[in-house]
């Protein structure tokens, strides 16, 4: 099965931190494999690396990477989410399902060498927006919405219902 893999890139540490984490757990929670930062930042790897404990899943995650050398290096779709790119109903269709793909997701202006590395510039939406909105969008609409209410088979596991909060502790 193809490989979704998210690239971050211009992250800030100490101004992005809850943003690339929300940006992480969103990757991971609608079906992304692995999401890779360009900016060192082990706290973030701590953090995503014990939900992925908690809530169980195969997620990775990598910090501190060379983001022109994966782009360069990639062997699959590279998908670029901009709110200038082309509209993502009129794009869903063009996009591979049979090759991994990255998607790249910018903290600040992205350089001008990414919207000519990938294979597609997708706008979710025309009006300035949150990138955890629109990888969120982009993957639900990609996957179908398969990965909502997946079982990782982590440690614990959220019960749904109508009011209150119910984690249930998974005993092996």
């Amino acid at each position: 099965m193809p490989r979704i893999l998210i690239l971050r890139i211009g992250h800030r540490p100490q101004r992005d931190k809850r943003v690339t984490t929300h940006v992480a757990l969103s990757s991971r929670a609608l079906g992304a494999s692995a999401i890779y930062v360009d900016t060192e930042d082990g706290v973030l790897e701590e953090n995503v690396r014990s939900v992925t404990e908690r809530f169980g899943g195969d997620f990775e995650i990598k910090t501190g990477v060379q983001w022109k050398s994966m782009l360069k290096d990639f062997d699959g779709e590279v998908v670029h989410l901009t709110m200038y790119g082309q509209r993502i109903d009129e794009a869903l269709p063009k996009i591979a399902r049979d090759k991994d793909m990255m998607i790249v997701v910018g903290a600040e202006k992205v350089p001008p060498e990414v919207y000519r590395a990938a294979d597609h510039n997708i706008s979710v939406g025309n009006q300035p927006h949150s990138e955890i909105a629109a990888l969120a969008i982009f993957l639900d609409r990609f996957t179908d919405g398969k990965n909502l209410y997946s079982d990782r088979d982590g440690l614990v596991t959220v019960i749904p219902n109508e009011r209150g909060k119910t984690v249930a502790e998974k005993h092996t």
